[in-house]
């Protein structure tokens, strides 16, 4: 099997576990304390509540699969690939709504799907980022990039958090949403810095790190935002951010960061923009088809709290 085939395979292959577990804890989300206010006791209880949830443990082992194959495709492939192959998880988790619910798939979220692989694809050819000879030789992070890098997105997902404190529940999940999708780019620059520096000087090397112990705190800080962002309003609200924000910056982390080299040339630029632009109307569309055909508007009403499906 071919590199890039590898990276592809193991990339829909955690988006795939990644879905599963998106859709266990948002369950979860719906039957835990509302801390909405994001008050510290309240959080406390949320946090409690959650971490001994069934749905949500559940949830942490589809987790589990998923991160293994992300950190094999991150050390073999770059985020540029990686990444923007993980909104592919909408398509899982549509395909898992109507599964659970005894639906059918519409037409117009066929043709969604299809535009959102098909400008996906285009991205990946037109950028050359599919092409494993452009992505650069394996590296740690380079420190001020790096450092420079996580601070705005620390102040970004940070902002996003405050300001979703002010707003209707269901334009907070979008906003927590955003803080998600930055957290998730950040852990998977963060991942492959972590395997880049245990083989090229090993695992002590990777102890003494400060990329291992940022790696754990942003994880921590990814599980509790997605737990917040799926009480603060439906999966269809916060989803769609999520899976937009992650492989957009995940795209610049690998350029800035690692020096990932896309192709170069107004037509190359434009086509790849062009297709980028394409690929997140597509998932807002997606989302938006299934909020309109029948998606619970908020996590905690009584049919998202039942263990049956709530479509």
């Amino acid at each position: 099997m071919s590199p890039s085939v590898s990276v592809i395979a193991a990339s829909l292959g955690s988006t795939g576990f990644f879905a599963l577990a998106t859709a266990l804890k948002h369950r979860s989300a719906g039957q835990a304390p509302d801390a909405q206010k994001f008050r510290l006791r309240q959080l406390a209880r949320f946090i409690a509540a959650t971490a001994t949830h069934p749905l949500w443990l559940g949830g942490i082992l589809a987790d589990v699969g998923g991160l293994g194959l992300q950190v094999y495709a991150l050390h073999i492939g770059a985020l540029a690939v990686v990444q923007p192959l993980m909104i592919t998880a909408l398509l899982f988790s549509l395909v898992l709504n109507h599964w659970v619910a005894g639906t059918r798939i519409s037409r117009r979220e066929v043709i969604g799907g299809v535009v959102l692989v098909a400008s996906l694809a285009g991205f990946l050819l037109i950028s050359g980022a599919a092409s494993p000879e452009v992505t650069g030789t394996p590296q740690d992070a380079e420190r001020g990039p790096a450092i420079a890098a996580g601070v705005l997105a620390l102040t970004l997902a940070l902002s996003c958090v405050l300001i979703a404190r002010k707003l209707p529940r269901g334009r907070g999940a979008a906003l927590i949403g955003i803080a998600v999708g930055i957290t998730y780019a950040s852990t998977a620059a963060l991942i492959k810095s972590c395997t880049n520096i245990v083989v090229a000087h090993g695992l002590l090397s990777l102890l003494t790190s400060w990329q291992l112990y940022v790696l754990v705190a942003a994880g921590a800080t990814g599980l509790i935002l997605s737990q917040l962002a799926f009480q603060a309003g439906p999966l269809t609200a916060s989803l769609p951010a999520i899976a937009t924000v992650d492989p957009l910056l995940s795209i610049a982390l690998g350029v800035v960061v690692y020096e990932e080299n896309l192709r170069h040339g107004l037509p190359a630029m434009s086509g790849a923009a062009v297709c980028l632009v394409v690929m997140s109307a597509s998932a807002i569309y997606l989302s938006r088809l299934e909020a309109a055909e029948g998606s619970p508007p908020e996590p905690d009403e009584t049919a998202s709290l039942s263990p049956a499906p709530s479509s």
